[in-house]
């Protein structure tokens, strides 16, 4: 995947385990190294054109100021949402949308009790069509489905950013096959 003409390749490692239901023949890990927020908009803009990103579920994981938000704001604007792009910590949820396209942006930070994604009723939005992408996504412990997608963010310095991206699934999958 190049996401700048500046950054490093992408390194596809280990096999999936064996109890995972993903396509064997798919890398199921990629990395990369984003070396400002351009890099990062470039990476949306990749992921936003993937023809199965309308109905994916991602996961960003990564420390207060990582970049998560900033990346589902580029993601979001390369799908076309027009208008304010907020970030849900304190609504918990933000729903969005496009032609043809609902989009849900969770941020699960200030959960206590994972039992509180079901109080929420999010299993309905989940059982739905839609693009899901939630922040935090380890406050919700397993009470949310498996992520086709998840992307792993570690700041390095105020602009580099290392990442880290898991595919669970097969869609998971064919989103990592598609990138460059």
């Amino acid at each position: 995947m190049t996401v700048a003409p500046h950054t490093d390749p992408i390194v596809e490692t280990g096999a999936p385990a064996a109890d995972q239901a993903i396509d064997h023949a798919c890398a199921t890990t990629r990395h990369a190294t984003w070396h400002s927020e351009d890099d990062t908009d470039a990476f949306a803009r990749q992921l936003a054109a993937q023809p199965g990103i309308g109905n994916a579920f991602i996961t960003l994981h990564g420390d207060l100021g990582a970049g998560k938000t900033t990346l589902v704001r580029h993601l979001l604007r390369a799908m076309g949402v027009q208008g304010r792009i907020k970030s849900p910590t304190y609504a918990v949820v933000e729903p969005h949308e496009t032609p043809g396209v609902a989009i849900w942006h969770f941020d699960f930070y200030r959960f206590d009790d994972p039992r509180e994604w079901e109080d929420a009723g999010f299993r309905d939005i989940f059982a739905n069509p839609g693009l899901k992408v939630a922040e935090w996504p380890e406050k919700a412990a397993a009470l949310t489905p498996l992520a086709d997608l998840a992307i792993h963010i570690e700041a390095i310095d105020d602009t580099e950013r290392k990442v880290t991206l898991h595919a669970h699934t097969p869609a998971g999958c064919s989103l990592l096959q598609g990138l460059k």
